[in-house]
């Protein structure tokens, strides 16, 4: 029964070790533009079932509670929680957020579409829309050599002033996806989130319609992690640690009185 004590207790360290990971992550991601943050979830593992409730005890009489013993925890996943962050203005025109749900689509090098709520854009020497990393935003946006004056509406039309011409010209359009359940995502790094059979297919459209957010010019989204919660978990995090810890030296010296005493 002791080494069963010790099994449980080391499955707590495990579960706390990997909770105050998650916990971790999201701190050291506060500043990083449109990052969710991620909490731990947890559930018990087999019980092991010694007298199961309703079972007939003597004569007519049948056990109320029964007697089933536990043995242990896992952690079964991260969920990320989809609130979004607050709305920074930069003033840069090539800075996008979305307000609301959606997220935009990039190109890999490998030719698949990655998904991304950071909108830190920029435009490489083709003139061709693209993240920091250089992946282009798809569909395919090119801003003409010497334009000037680019506006990007709420519904994602881009347009600029092209040299020599007063009226501004549409040169693209951005468009948003969005997932039934995009806590199915596969996070990449980098911000990109990869679709799954969780997340459902893509449902791709104009930005502010079916449920898609819109776009905001000038403004990125910030993280949604907030400082003063991750403290407090970590802390409620150590102090599970610091008492499974207890845990495994208190039943080792019982262990250990155990066998002096035979």
């Amino acid at each position: 029964m002791s080494n069963a004590a010790l099994h449980v207790a080391r499955t707590g360290l495990d579960a706390q070790s990997a909770r105050m990971r998650v916990i971790a992550n999201n701190l050291a991601n506060v500043n990083t533009t449109a990052f969710q943050r991620e909490r731990a979830e947890f559930q018990t593992l087999s019980y092991q079932t010694l007298v199961a409730p309703g079972a007939a005890s003597s004569g007519d009489n049948r056990y109320a509670i029964g007697l089933s013993l536990g043995t242990g925890v896992q952690m079964t996943g991260t969920a990320r929680v989809a609130t979004a962050g607050s709305l920074n203005s930069t003033d840069n025109p090539y800075d996008l957020a979305i307000q609301g749900d959606g997220y935009f689509q990039i190109q890999r090098p490998d030719g698949t579409t990655a998904y991304s709520r950071a909108g830190n854009f920029q435009v490489s020497p083709e003139g061709q829309l693209v993240t920091g990393d250089g992946f282009p935003v798809m569909p395919d946006i090119r801003i003409p050599e010497g334009a000037s004056a680019i506006t990007i509406s709420a519904d994602g039309k881009v347009s600029a002033t092209v040299a020599g011409e007063t009226e501004a010209t549409e040169v693209g359009q951005i468009e948003l996806a969005r997932f039934v359940n995009p806590a199915g995502l596969l996070p990449l790094g980098d911000n990109l989130y990869q679709a799954t059979q969780a997340s459902g297919e893509p449902q791709v459209g104009a930005a502010g319609q079916e449920g898609r957010g819109i776009i905001r010019q000038g403004m990125l989204e910030g993280s949604n992690v907030n400082v003063v919660q991750e403290l407090v978990d970590m802390i409620e995090t150590q102090r599970a640690y610091e008492v499974n810890s207890k845990m495994v030296s208190a039943t080792d010296e019982m262990l250990r009185n155990a066998n002096q005493q035979l």
